[in-house]
This record gives structure tokens, C-alpha cells and sequence, in this order.
């Protein structure tokens, strides 16, 4: 089987990781949430790990660099419905400061991999 660029990215291995972990703790979330608040936090947590994958397949730095950013940015969109989530009571803190420890770490990678990708 063959190993794509994107899958070697510890950005995009922690990206999968946090996205299967969202999944897991809004099945939690109450029902009424489920086209709201669990949509939203699942499309956005699938869409960091998306664009960093499409980006590698790009053939230029300008054009992987883009996607690079559209990944950090969903992980901001993130952080900020966990933010919410935690408010509503919908996580409790202690689950509240483990995913967002993930997002900064996330965040931090993303950011490594983008500086890497800008013209030196």
C-alpha cells in the first residue's frame, strides 16, 4: 500500500487524532445539538486534517502554504467551539483542558509546517 506525503506529517497524524476524539466526546453532546453544535465541531476538526492533506498534494509552496493556513484556521474555529461547549456544560474541564492541550499542539505543528513552507 502506498504511504502519501500527508500521512509522514506528525501535524496530520495529531489532526487525525484530534478529529476522532471531537467524534468521540459529541456523541456525548445532547441531542438537540446534533446539527448544530456536534456538526460544526466535527466538520471543522475532519476540515484541519483535510486541508493539510490536500495542500501536500499541491505542486506549489505558495499553494501548500494556503492550505496550511485554511488548517490553522480551522483549528482556531475549533478552539473556539470547545470554548463554547465548555460554557454550555456540554464538557467537563477536565476534558475541556485535555482537547484544548491537543488544538495548541496541533496549532503549534501547523504553525512549524507553515514557516517551512514560506520562501526563505
Amino acid at each position: 500500500m502506498k504511504i502519501f506525503s500527508f500521512e509522514k506529517l506528525i501535524a496530520w497524524q495529531k489532526a487525525r487524532q484530534l478529529a476522532l476524539e471531537i467524534f468521540r466526546i459529541t456523541k456525548e453532546f445532547p441531542k438537540d445539538e446534533l446539527f448544530g453544535m456536534t456538526s460544526q465541531m466535527r466538520r471543522c476538526s475532519v476540515s484541519i486534517a483535510s486541508n493539510l492533506a490536500e495542500g501536500s498534494g499541491r505542486s506549489s509552496m505558495k499553494d501548500k502554504a494556503r492550505f496550511t493556513v485554511i488548517a490553522f484556521g480551522s483549528a482556531l474555529e475549533l478552539l473556539n467551539q470547545v470554548i463554547l461547549s465548555f460554557d454550555f456544560e456540554y464538557i467537563e474541564e477536565k476534558k475541556y483542558i485535555e482537547i484544548r492541550e491537543k488544538i495548541t499542539e496541533v496549532t503549534l505543528l501547523i504553525d512549524g509546517l507553515h514557516k517551512s513552507q514560506l520562501p526563505k
